[in-house]
């Protein structure tokens, strides 16, 4: 390759990237009017190409923009630090439900709302239910659902459940079912698609399971009391402790696994369009295989955030986005919370939030991420 062909490449490269090299191109212009060759200190073409290379990769970083950071918008909410407390987005205010303080002692049964992340209120001290460790919480109709859950640690009268409650202000909860059609069960998959409520597998015990606690049944209603069985066995395999959203019209079941007597975690990604037919996007997504971690869908991309693993065991912190569930990207913030697990995870007020879960300590840091509208990420 000649020096002159390099110089062409450097230019031509240069521009498409957008690059402020100084050089005016234009169409009939001479190329050594360009830029002199002298303007390159090389020895030899080998010596040109990495010299334009280092210019191709100043400039394309350059071109790229500013990850944003994530704002602390408190370190200390009003609610005692915690994991694994329910979550929903309901009437312009965030919501959380109950949690875990310590595995030998009831699940606190408090609600708590905010209108800014800052500011929060206590609108229930003891709600009737007692579940409220890793229940699955939904705003649906107009309504906040509680569903099943793990009550009393490893205490004896430990239980998992099926009880489904609902509420129009977090203060006065009425029962929808005792047992709903699904087995009693804590850390499912719960979502609202096609209007209606989504179970999707979960485990029916959380320290003193086996191997068959996991489930990977699908369920659903359109009232919270009577729930259709869509299929006793999805395509992905039976797990607990992972993440669900909707993204592109199709419901999507991540991660997860099982916690105890054996522990297993995954990274596959899988959607569905109806509940009984699932198609996996990835069997490892390039995050680490995770339980106990949080996942939304923002600006037109599925999230993945937080979580643990074991084995050694490890929090972890990172971020990562795809637009179609099978081609990740990590978003590398340079101020961003700690890691964690079991912590809220929303979408509220145009921004992804994070809130509470175990840091080492537990936490009630409220943390929250906005990306520009015409964000696309990589593709």
């Amino acid at each position: 390759m000649t020096r002159h062909t390099i110089l062409q490449i450097v230019v031509a490269a240069a521009t498409a990237c957008g690059a402020h090299t100084g050089w005016a191109v234009e169409n009939d212009t001479p190329l050594a009017e360009v830029a002199p060759l002298e303007a390159f200190n090389y020895s030899s073409s080998q010596e040109m190409a990495r010299q334009a290379v280092a210019v191709l990769a100043t400039t394309a970083v350059a071109a790229e923009p500013a990850v944003p950071d994530w704002v602390k918008v408190t370190d200390a909410a009003g609610w005692q630090p915690r994991d694994s407390q329910g979550e929903v987005v309901y009437k312009d205010r965030l919501w959380i439900f109950g949690g875990w303080f310590q595995s030998f002692e009831a699940p606190p049964r408090d609600v708590w709302s905010s209108a800014d992340g800052r500011a929060w209120q206590l609108v229930e001290k003891t709600a009737p239910w007692k579940h409220s460790d890793l229940s699955m919480a939904l705003a649906f109709k107009n309504r906040m659902w509680f569903m099943g859950g793990w009550h009393n640690g490893r205490l004896p009268g430990y239980s998992a459940s099926s009880e489904v409650w609902s509420s129009t202000d977090g203060a006065h909860w009425e029962q929808a079912t005792a047992a709903a059609g699904w087995s009693p069960r804590l850390a499912a998959g719960a979502l609202v698609f096609k209007d209606r409520m989504w179970i999707m597998g979960g485990t029916e015990n959380y320290y003193f399971g086996d191997e068959k606690s996991p489930k990977n049944d699908v369920w659903s209603s359109e009232d919270g009391k009577t729930w259709k069985l869509v299929t006793p066995a999805a395509g992905w395999s039976p797990r607990a402790y992972h993440a669900a959203a909707v993204h592109d019209g199709k419901m999507w079941v991540m991660g997860g696994g099982n916690y105890v007597p054996q522990y297993e975690a995954k990274n596959d990604v899988w959607s569905s369009e109806d509940g009984e037919h699932w198609t996996q996007a990835t069997g490892a997504a390039p995050w680490h295989p995770r339980i106990w971690f949080s996942a939304v869908a923002y600006r037109d991309c599925l999230w993945v955030l937080g979580g643990w693993s074991n084995n050694p065991s490890r929090n972890w912190g990172d971020v990562w986005y795809s637009r179609d569930g099978r081609d990740w990207h990590e978003l590398n913030s340079a101020v961003t919370w700690k890691a964690r697990h079991e912590h809220s995870a929303f979408v509220f007020q145009d921004k992804m939030w994070v809130a509470g879960g175990h840091a080492t300590p537990l936490s009630s840091e409220v943390w929250s991420l906005e990306l520009p509208k015409d964000w696309r990420g990589q593709k």
